[in-house]
């Protein structure tokens, strides 16, 4: 429990009155929510009620007249919907770097699930070896091996979102393996198993695959099922950004119902889509085998993001051999004029074995550069590949292959690759959750300095504004759940998403009728309007608009937490 001693200091840090000066009685409340329209996270109609905060908690839900507080808000005109949870934030690394957490908290959003494929732990040397570009561009030290000493880390720092994490299976291969093409022998996926089991101990909420991308998409099905089996043995979820969100995505979503089948595990797909146009119609059908399989019994949900546009590494666009062994290992092909060949040859070519990001955002036109690592390449954040090669008098490839040397593989981009309808038929579906897939950012201090995709910045919003208010694709109540009581159930966050009586006080205000995303893919650090306030755990982060300096987010840890060990 938080001290009230504590939640007068944050009231007054943000500049906001209290009474407990004025009374000999203590106040009944620390903190009263009057006025608002409540939306309560479930699904069912808004009504009209107060909300009562003692200490961390929603203490009452009701009439409040005539309660005692330390401070009242009104919240007349408004919606008070429970905190937004973003099921998929990549913020884990963001957050020692600059703990505000300001992109997300400026759009309502107090609690994030990270930890996609590459988690946070455990890490090795060889693992640090391929980070340390990153690392020394934000000057982060990195003083943990396991994750229960990264949740401490974060814990002493604190942060301005809650965050619970997954361990990734990508994580605990690159761990025992490296970053060759090979099974693991029987010895080595034992261990593996070990470090998944150890990470759940910690806190993991389960088991995590990002098995597009290099070395992730090397584990073989049988693999991930094992790993996938230890999760659930603590009570996780499988999660996965699958194999394919595009050519091969037939077989891909065969693989997620094999996995959640033969594992017994809840499995759900993040950043749902159906990628390049030749699959551009296909996520109805997409949709039907979801709920096909969740009549038969399994557990399947999804979550998506509501923009026409991707974004992961540039060298996603390279085909997976290219990037087998790690950095240093695909910057020396890169320098080698026969391997470029070679390159150029296959990723002008269709295919089906690999994910050809570059031909399926129609080439260098519809890849936007977005945060870079070296700093000299500044000038060419927001710009398109083909600006760059046209400025640079070069192929579109050469450019492309230079980039990736200059940043050393670090360059984050931004691919035009679906279809707005299909993201607005999984958008709409009931099983479908929220995401932003992008990490918490700031228009000042030591992230500033980079630009990302706009989702970062912009996704809830952007939802509530454009496609609820504006394109009534949705009521308001089931997209507010969409936004919390979903994701809080698929993921098995305890006492969260929910408006109820003894739950944990995660709330955002907004104005429904102003409510907009400003963040576009040339200029995205922009912070939203229409969120008026932020509470995370009791205590204001945003008040009328405007940042406080408190830092209230804590620590969510998985089923299978032990304690401390």
């Amino acid at each position: 429990m938080i001290p009230r001693t504590l939640l007068v200091l944050a009231c007054l840090m943000a500049n906001i009155p209290t009474q407990s000066s004025y009374s000999s009685k203590a106040p009944e409340y620390d903190l009263i929510i009057v006025n608002g329209t409540v939306i309560d996270g479930s699904g069912n109609p808004p009504f009209s009620a107060d909300v009562g905060i003692r200490s961390d908690r929603i203490a009452k839900i009701g009439s409040l007249k005539g309660a005692t507080a330390l401070h009242k808000l009104d919240a007349r005109g408004q919606v008070v919907a429970p905190g937004f949870i973003d099921m998929l934030g990549q913020s884990e690394q963001f957050v020692l770097i600059d703990p505000r957490a300001m992109s997300k908290v400026m759009m309502g959003v107090t609690t994030e699930i990270t930890g996609e494929g590459e988690s946070i732990a455990p890490l090795n040397d060889r693992i640090l070896k391929e980070q340390e570009d990153f690392n020394r561009r934000f000057n982060l030290k990195v003083d943990w091996r396991t994750l229960a000493e990264y949740f401490n880390r974060l814990e002493k720092q604190g942060a301005g979102v809650n965050l619970g994490t997954f361990v990734g299976a990508t994580q605990v291969r690159e761990y025992v393996i490296g970053y060759d093409d090979r099974p693991p022998t029987t010895a080595e996926l034992e261990q593996m198993r070990k470090l998944v089991a150890d990470a759940m101990k910690d806190g993991a909420l389960g088991v995590s695959t990002s098995l597009q991308y290099v070395p992730a998409r090397f584990a073989r099905t049988d693999e991930i099922v094992e790993l996938a089996k230890v999760a659930r043995q603590y009570g996780g979820i499988y999660i996965t950004h699958q194999r394919s969100e595009a050519n091969a995505i037939d077989d891909s979503m065969k693989e997620v119902f094999e996995i959640a089948r033969r594992a017994n595990i809840p499995a759900e797909i993040w950043h749902f889509k159906t990628a390049y146009k030749k699959n551009w119609g296909r996520m109805p059908e997409m949709l039907r085998r979801i709920a096909a399989a969740r009549r038969q019994g399994l557990k399947i949900t999804a979550d998506v993001y509501p923009y026409v546009a991707g974004s992961t590494s540039l060298s996603a666009c390279l085909p997976p051999w290219a990037l087998e062994g790690g950095t240093d290992a695909m910057i020396a092909r890169l320098k080698n004029p026969t391997t470029r060949e070679r390159l150029k040859k296959e990723i002008s070519t269709d295919a089906k074995d690999w994910e050809n990001i570059y031909l399926g955002s129609s080439g260098p036109s519809g890849i936007l550069i977005g945060a870079v690592v070296n700093r000299d390449l500044e000038t060419w954040q927001g710009k398109r590949l083909s600006e760059i090669a046209a400025a640079q008098n070069k192929d579109a490839l050469d450019a492309l292959f230079d980039f990736i040397i200059a940043d050393h593989g670090q360059t984050g981009a931004i691919f035009f690759m679906m279809n707005e309808d299909d993201m607005k038929a999984a958008l709409k579906s009931p099983f479908v959750s929220i995401c932003t897939d992008s990490g918490a950012r700031a228009t000042d201090g030591p992230l500033a300095g980079s630009k990302s995709h706009p989702r970062g910045w912009g996704t809830y919003p952007r939802i509530l504004g454009r496609y609820v208010r504006d394109e009534h694709l949705m009521p308001l109540e089931l997209a507010i759940h969409k936004m919390t009581g979903l994701p809080a159930s698929n993921v098995g966050l305890k006492e969260r998403g929910l408006i109820r009586t003894g739950y944990f006080a995660d709330l955002t205000i907004f104005n429904p009728k102003t409510v907009i995303d400003r963040a576009t893919f040339e200029q995205p650090n922009q912070y939203p309007v229409g969120i008026n306030y932020v509470i995370v755990n009791g205590q204001i982060e945003v008040d009328n608009g405007q940042r406080t300096p408190v830092l209230a987010g804590r620590v969510l840890r998985g089923p299978g937490y032990i304690g401390r060990r």
